[in-house]
């Protein structure tokens, strides 16, 4: 029939697959895992600090969106590297339900009337939110994974503002869609077929009039999207672990061998060129900390912070893209035995703001609380794994917090102002 070459025709779309059981199940998948990815996300967010700082703060507008927010704790150790692995590496492993759930109900998309009632006006509006939201949320998340953002405008905020804008959908699409899709695989267990609603319509319009021969079934059609899942996993989660695991993540920018060799030989984000670092003014002669709080200023060279007390420290650097290291050992002068020299009790050192010589980029300023200046393992760190810091690890020095965001990990430092922010 001609109104069947039309995308709104139910005849339209001759899968076999699709169906009640198949949305469902692929439904139930993700209502679990992006609730996951939804937390850890906002739990991402909470790791910057983003209310002790403007510097930290790349959503300066959020409002009441930002609830939520706590201090950051140090322990344990790994928390940052456990948080935003499990949102980088399940979100990358769930693209195949994504993409496979939004194939199974494309036909909703183009179903006419547009709305028989509210309910399902707010479906339809939910539906479109959904769509428009997750689409851009993983798209600018893998974007931003790979090192290769492109759309205009910080990648915090937006990723940020789409979040709750596509939550906010998937909130009242599981509200209105959730009982229908239990009903339904309970119905599809039981052998019987989808419920209809009280207008004889089925809830689920999915099944073609004139479904086409099918080439595989729908359990089969399951194990696919499960074996690419699985895939993406097996070639993301590597990028989580040092040594030959680290080979496995070919579709991170962080897989494959460790750049260079020996004590310094682990992954980094910002090398010291692409920040505009000279070896001039990071030479002994030139490098000199400047520490301000409220007795006044001091002036440390690499060699008089070397004749300070110096600690150690096991920690993993963990980065927003997904990436980590497992635990490296640093050693160089406490934040808190910082904070003493210019006035302050070490055991009730205050914030502080850490100014980096970079040039270029983000994060060339980063705040600390208080509770992370005074935890006893977090450096200023001098040496990592027995030897200098190399440029690119951040000589002459660099900050190492437990549990901290990479970023706020600052490297290059030169400045370091302690006081109430």
């Amino acid at each position: 029939m001609p109104e069947e070459r039309l995308p709104s025709a139910p005849g339209f779309w001759r899968s076999p697959l699709r169906g009640p059981w198949f949305t469902s199940v692929l439904g139930v998948v993700l209502l679990g895992g992006i609730t996951v990815l939804f937390v850890t996300g906002l739990l991402s967010y909470a790791a910057y600090n983003p209310d002790l700082s403007p510097v930290n703060d790349k959503t300066p507008d959020k409002g009441l969106l930002g609830f939520y927010l706590f201090a950051w704790p140090t322990d344990p150790h790994w928390l940052y590297r456990l948080t935003q692995g499990v949102h980088v590496t399940l979100g990358i492993t769930l693209i195949p339900v994504l993409l496979a759930k939004l194939w199974s109900v494309v036909p909703k998309l183009f179903a006419l009337p547009p709305a028989r009632s509210l309910a399902h006006a707010l479906e339809r509006i939910s539906l479109l939110l959904l769509v428009g939201g997750v689409l851009f949320e993983f798209v600018t998340g893998v974007l931003n994974i790979q090192l290769d953002y492109v759309f205009p405008g910080s990648f915090y905020p937006l990723h940020f503002y789409g979040a709750w804008v596509f939550f906010a959908a998937f909130v009242v699409h599981v509200v209105l869609r959730a009982p229908a899709a239990v009903r339904n695989l309970r119905r599809m267990r039981e052998g019987q077929g989808p419920q209809e609603e009280a207008g004889g319509e089925p809830e689920f319009p999915l099944v073609s009039p004139r479904p086409a021969e099918p080439t595989v079934s729908r359990r089969g059609g399951l194990w696919l999207v499960g074996g690419g899942s699985l895939l993406l996993f097996g070639t993301t989660v590597g990028r989580n672990f040092d040594g030959p695991l680290r080979r496995t993540a070919l579709l991170a920018p962080h897989g494959g061998a460790d750049p260079g060799r020996g004590p310094n030989g682990f992954q980094i984000n910002k090398t010291a060129v692409s920040r505009g670092i000279s070896e001039v003014e990071t030479s002994e002669e030139a490098w000199r900390l400047v520490v301000t709080g409220r007795s006044g200023t001091v002036r440390l060279s690499r060699a008089e912070l070397l004749h300070l007390p110096l600690h150690s420290s096991a920690l993993p650097i963990a980065c927003v893209e997904g990436w980590s290291t497992s635990d490296q050992w640093w050693r160089g002068v406490r934040l808190r035995d910082l904070a003493a020299l210019v006035g302050y009790d070490a055991d009730a050192a205050p914030d502080v703001l850490v100014e980096s010589l970079q040039r270029r980029g983000a994060f060339r300023s980063a705040a600390l609380r208080a509770n992370q200046v005074r935890d006893p393992r977090s450096l200023l760190a001098l040496d990592v794994n027995g030897e200098p810091l190399t440029p690119d690890h951040g000589y002459p020095a660099r900050i190492i917090v437990p549990a901290a965001p990479g970023v706020l990990n600052t490297k290059w430092v030169g400045r370091m102002t302690f006081g109430d922010l």
